[in-house]
């Protein structure tokens, strides 16, 4: 069976077993839809339309469109999971944590002193670990606090089916238990070829064709970032991390594909949901550019798929 087969067949909503998932900034729906997966029943907030509609496209739970605050109200949840924006964390943008304005950790802490859940997730980029740790040093005080016991790990999402090398900070929380364990590592990597097959002589209506300004770019951003090797897609090992700046097109460090004629494409809407684990069936809202966003903001489903049944079986056994 493929690669595409096997996740869309895995990542198929299970048979309900009662207990509901709180997913704030939900996106469209990757970190959901690998714990309706194994059962659980999901409720989204997100503030981006395109988001949300994907989100109730192709969820069992229903995702509110809204700008979640401090003054929010929320439904209760045995669980509550969130992927707050990155950006104030993230390597590739300034890091300038807690003072940024896009910061949703307050919100986030206010959403468990209300809803009080058994468990709580979220998930981030690495970058919190080292120029913001002071931060999250914090927000894991601030659990504490609240009653929680706390685990956390970088997770690559290349050791849980998912042909990407992408590491992610998830921290997990838990009231009822003294200890949680992080799923094992599966396998051996699934490689570019695996997951989406031999696309080098083909340019799919929702790509771009690199021109020779574009190529130039890219060259002297290489040049500049003294890279040994191109940073067009190897076919044979995991893909290089997915994110929403590197899908657009417009960096020197953009995802690219080097065709047998030597032009370069952009990756397509499908080919960059496949390299994110998304099923099939997954049908996204919005415009080519809305969907590349959705996509690069993503959790991976399949890793949010073992994230999930690890807290099924620990917790709800």
């Amino acid at each position: 069976m493929s690669y595409i087969k096997k996740i869309s067949e895995a990542l198929r909503a299970d048979k309900s077993i009662g207990v509901k998932v709180l997913d704030l900034f939900a996106g469209c729906g990757g970190l959901s839809l690998g714990f309706e997966a194994v059962g659980f029943d999901t409720i989204g907030f997100e503030v981006n339309k395109d988001a949300c509609d994907s989100y109730n496209r192709n969820l069992r739970g229903e995702c509110y469109c809204t700008n979640l605050s401090l003054n929010s109200k929320y439904p209760e949840a045995e669980i509550l999971i969130a992927g707050p924006p990155c950006q104030p964390y993230s390597v590739a943008g300034r890091q300038n944590g807690a003072k940024d304005k896009r910061n949703g950790f307050p919100v986030f802490i206010d959403a468990i002193e209300k809803v009080q859940p058994a468990v709580c997730i979220f998930e981030n980029v690495k970058g919190m670990v080292y120029k913001n740790k002071h931060y999250l040093e914090r927000l894991i005080q601030d659990l504490n606090e609240l009653g929680y016991n706390v685990k956390s790990k970088i997770i690559n999402a290349k050791d849980y089916y998912v042909p990407q090398t992408r590491e992610r900070l998830f921290v997990v929380g838990f009231k009822e238990r003294k200890s949680y364990d992080f799923p094992t590592p599966i396998g051996s990597a699934i490689n570019v070829r695996t997951a989406i097959g031999n696309i080098r002589t083909k340019v799919p209506k929702d790509t771009i064709v690199l021109n020779s300004r574009m190529d130039n770019y890219i060259r002297k951003y290489e040049i500049a970032s003294n890279c040994v090797n191109p940073r067009d897609i190897s076919f044979t090992k995991p893909s290089r991390t997915v994110t929403c700046r590197n899908l657009s097109g417009c960096t020197g460090d953009m995802m690219r594909v080097k065709l047998k004629d030597g032009t370069r494409r952009t990756l397509s809407v499908r080919e960059a949901a496949t390299i994110q684990s998304f099923p099939s069936w997954f049908r996204l809202s919005g415009s080519v550019q809305s969907k590349l966003n959705q996509i690069g903001n993503a959790v991976p489903p399949m890793v949010s798929y073992h994230i999930a049944l690890s807290i099924k079986q620990q917790f709800c056994s």
